[in-house]
C-alpha cells in the first residue's frame, strides 16, 4: 500500500530470524567451548599437581630412607660401643675399625668429653678446636638417643649434618658421640628424583630457612628471604615463615612441600602453570577451530531451513497486500497444512466476511442518511420552544434571589443576637457557679478557722498541764537531792567509824585482824556510797536546770499559743463578714441570670423564626436555579441533538464513501 506516493520498505523474516538464531548459536557455541577449555584446565592442573604431589612424595621418602639407612648405622655404633663400656684405648680402637664403613660418613663416628677430649678414628680429618662450641656437641646434649640436628659448616666450608647424642659408656664422665653426613647425596636426590619433565625442586631448612639442596648450586647454604629478587622464592619463604605446605598456585608455579621427617627440613617441589597449561591451549585452539566449523554449518542449515518453512508466508503477504489496497476480490489459496496453511486458510474468511460485512455497512448508511435528517429538523423545533421557556424562568429566578438575599440578612442578625445572649447567659452560668463555689469555700475556711481556735485552746491546755508536770518533777527532784545528801552524810559518817573500828582494831593487835578486814570492807563500801552519792547530786543537778529549760520554754510556748489564739479568733469574725457579702453577691447573680434567661428565650424565638424564613427562601430559590438549569439544559441537549444529527449525517456521507472504495 502506498503512503504520500512512496513505498514502504519491509524486512524479510528470514533475514531477522538469522540475525536473531545466528548470535545465539554463535553464544552458545562459544560457551561450550569456554566451558570444556575450563574443564581442561581443570582437569589437567588436577593431574599435574596430584603427579607434582606423587613426585614430591617419592623424593621425600629417599630422603627419609637414606637418613634412616645412616642412623641405623650411627645407632648400632653407639649400642655397641655402650655395650662394650671401653676404656679410652679400646674405644679408639673401636673408632678406627668403623672408619671408613660409610662413604656418606668420610670421617666415621667420633666422641667428644665434657672436659674437652676428642675420639675419632686415625685416619678421619675431623678438626675440632672447642668441642662444646661446636653445633653438634650441643644438639647431642639435648638427646639420650642419637637424632639429625640443624644443618651446619664445618671447618672446610661444607653444608653438612650431624647425627649426635649423648654416650653412656659406663665411664661415669659425660661424652657425645656424632657423625657427619655431607649433602651432596641428598642434592643428588632432589635434583635428580624429579618424574615430571620441567619441574624442579629444593631442599631447605625451616629452622633457620637455610637452602640444602637446589639445581642452581650458588643458592646452596644461601638463606631463603621473603625479600628475594625471585617472586616465586620469595612467596615461598613467606609461606615458611607461617608453616603452610598446603599444595598450590603460587606467582605463576604449582608448588607442593613435604616435611622430612625427624628434622626441620622442607623439601619444596615447582613447575610452571604454562607447562601444565600448553596441552589446555592446544584443546582450546582445537575447540575454537571446531566452534567456527560449527558454527558456519549451522547458519547454512538455518538459511536452508527458514526458506523452505516461510516460502508459503510469500503469497499470504502479497494477499494482505492487495486487501490493505481496498481489493476485496482476489481468492486465498492454502498450501500447506501447518500454522502457515491455516494462517492462509483464515486470511480466506477473513475476506469473506469482509465483502460480507461492507455490503452491509453501505446499505445501513443510506438509512443512517435519512433518519439523521428527520432528527435535525425535529431538533431545531425543541430548540426554540426551550430557549422561551428558559428566558421566563430567568426572569422569576431574578426576583427569588433578591427576596432570599433579604430574608438572609434578617436570620443571620437575629442569629447573631441569639448567639450574644447566649454567651452571655453562660457567662452568666459560670459566674454563679464560681460564686457557688466561692461561698461552699468561704463557709468551708469560717469552720476550719473554728476547728483551729478550738485545737488551738486544746493546745493551750495541754501546755499547762506539761507546765504542771514539770514543775511536779523539779519538786520530786529536789527531794531526791535531799536524799542523797542524806546518804552522803551516812557515807561519811560510816566511813569515819570504819576508820575508828581499823585503829582499834590495830590496838587489838592479832585478836582484832578479823575485825580490821571487816573494818576496811565497810570503809570502801562508805566511800563507793559517797562516790556514788556525788555522781547522783551530779546528774539531779543536771536534771534540774533541763526541767528549769524546759519550763522557760513552755511558758514562752504558752504565751504564744495565747496570742496566736487571738489571731485565730479575728480571722474567724473575719470570715465571717466575708461569708455574708458573698451570700449578697450570689442573690444578685441569680436575679441577673433570670433576666438573662429572659432576652435568650425571645432571641432565641426570632432566630428561629428568622431561620425558618430563610430557609423557605433558599428551596424556592434552589427550586428556581435547578428549573433554570434543566431549561438551559434542554436548550443544549437540544442544541447537541442538532450538531449530533450534522454530525450523523456528515458520518453517514463518510461512510459510504468509504465502503465504495473497496471491491467486492
Amino acid at each position: 500500500m502506498a503512503i504520500d506516493g512512496k513505498k514502504k520498505k519491509y524486512k524479510k523474516i528470514k533475514n531477522k530470524l538469522i540475525f536473531y538464531l545466528v548470535p545465539v548459536v554463535v553464544v552458545m557455541v562459544l560457551l561450550l567451548v569456554t566451558i570444556s577449555t575450563s574443564l581442561t584446565r581443570r582437569n589437567m592442573t588436577a593431574m599435574a599437581t596430584a603427579q607434582l604431589d606423587s613426585s614430591i612424595s617419592n623424593q621425600g621418602d629417599n630422603i627419609e630412607a637414606w637418613l634412616d639407612e645412616n642412623m641405623e648405622y650411627f645407632s648400632a655404633v653407639k649400642q655397641m660401643i655402650e655395650t662394650a663400656k671401653p676404656d679410652d684405648v679400646v674405644l679408639q680402637a673401636m673408632l678406627d675399625a668403623y672408619y671408613g664403613y660409610s662413604s656418606y660418613c668420610p670421617d666415621g663416628p667420633y666422641v667428644a668429653t665434657n672436659s674437652g677430649r676428642i675420639f675419632k678414628a686415625s685416619g678421619s680429618q675431623k678438626k675440632v678446636s672447642d668441642a662444646k662450641a661446636e653445633t653438634w656437641y650441643k644438639q647431642g646434649l639435648t638427646s639420650v638417643n642419637m637424632k639429625y640436628g640443624a644443618s651446619y659448616k664445618d671447618e672446610n666450608g661444607a653444608e653438612v649434618i650431624s647425627a649426635s647424642g649423648i654416650l653412656n659408656d659406663g665411664s661415669g664422665e659425660l661424652k657425645v658421640i656424632a657423625a657427619d653426613l655431607s649433602l651432596d647425596q641428598i642434592t643428588i636426590i632432589v635434583n635428580s628424583g624429579v618424574k615430571m619433565d620441567d619441574a624442579a625442586s629444593f631442599l631447605v631448612d625451616a629452622a633457620d630457612n637455610t637452602i640444602l639442596a637446589h639445581r642452581d648450586p650458588s643458592r646452596v647454604s644461601t638463606t631463603l628471604e621473603t625479600t628475594d629478587s625471585n617472586p616465586l622464592m620469595a612467596a615461598i619463604a613467606s609461606r615458611l615463615s607461617v608453616r603452610d605446605y598446603s599444595t598450590g598456585e603460587i606467582k605463576g608455579y604449582e608448588v607442593a612441600f613435604r616435611e622430612i621427617t625427624g628434622t626441620d627440613w622442607v623439601l619444596v617441589s615447582y613447575i610452571p602453570d604454562e607447562i601444565i597449561l600448553a596441552d589446555v591451549y592446544k584443546v582450546a585452539n582445537i575447540l575454537t577451530i571446531i566452534g567456527i566449523l560449527t558454527i558456519i554449518v549451522i547458519v547454512l542449515l538455518i538459511n536452508y531451513v527458514v526458506t523452505r518453512v516461510i516460502s508459503p508466508l510469500t503469497g499470504i503477504t502479497q494477499n494482505i497486500a492487495d486487501m490493505s489496497a481496498g481489493d476485496f476480490t482476489i481468492q486465498v489459496s492454502q498450501e500447506s497444512n501447518d500454522e502457515i496453511g491455516v494462517m492462509g486458510s483464515k486470511v480466506g474468511e477473513f475476506l469473506e466476511s469482509m465483502r460480507q460485512m461492507l455490503s452491509t455497512i453501505n446499505e445501513e448508511s443510506e438509512k443512517l442518511k435519512e433518519e439523521s435528517d428527520n432528527s435535525d429538523r425535529v431538533s431545531k423545533e425543541m430548540y426554540d420552544a426551550s430557549r422561551s421557556q428558559a428566558d421566563a424562568m430567568q426572569s422569576l429566578n431574578n426576583t427569588v434571589d433578591q427576596l432570599a438575599v433579604a430574608v438572609n440578612e434578617i436570620a443571620e442578625n437575629a442569629t447573631t443576637l441569639a448567639m450574644v445572649v447566649s454567651d452571655t447567659r453562660e457567662n452568666s452560668n459560670q459566674a454563679d457557679a464560681s460564686m457557688k463555689e466561692t461561698v461552699e469555700i468561704s463557709k468551708q475556711g469560717r469552720e476550719d478557722m473554728e476547728k483551729l481556735a478550738l485545737a488551738m485552746t486544746d493546745i493551750k491546755q495541754s501546755n499547762d498541764e506539761l507546765v504542771s508536770s514539770i514543775d511536779k518533777v523539779g519538786k520530786a527532784s529536789d527531794e531526791i537531792t535531799n536524799i542523797v545528801g542524806l546518804i552522803a552524810e551516812i557515807a561519811e559518817e560510816t566511813n569515819l567509824l570504819s576508820l575508828n573500828a581499823s585503829i582499834e582494831a590495830a590496838r587489838a593487835g592479832e585478836a582484832g585482824k578479823g575485825f580490821a578486814v571487816v573494818a576496811s570492807e565497810i570503809g570502801k563500801l562508805a566511800q563507793n556510797s559517797s562516790a556514788s552519792a556525788e555522781n547522783i547530786e551530779r546528774l539531779i543537778e543536771d536534771v534540774g536546770a533541763a526541767i528549769s529549760s524546759a519550763v522557760e520554754q513552755a511558758q514562752r510556748s504558752a504565751a504564744n499559743l495565747e496570742e496566736n489564739t487571738q489571731l485565730i479568733t479575728d480571722a474567724v469574725t473575719t470570715f465571717d463578714k466575708i461569708y455574708q457579702n458573698i451570700e449578697k453577691s450570689n442573690d444578685l447573680i441569680l436575679l441577673m441570670i433570670q433576666g438573662v434567661q429572659k432576652v435568650d428565650d425571645v432571641a432565641s424565638n426570632v432566630a428561629a423564626i428568622s431561620q425558618e424564613q430563610a430557609a423557605s427562601a433558599d428551596e424556592i430559590l434552589e427550586t428556581s436555579h435547578h428549573m433554570v438549569e434543566q431549561a438551559n439544559n434542554i436548550t443544549k441537549s437540544s442544541q447537541d441533538v442538532a450538531d449530533n444529527s450534522h454530525e450523523l449525517a456528515s458520518t453517514s456521507d463518510t461512510l459510504t464513501n468509504y465502503v465504495q472504495q473497496f471491491k467486492i
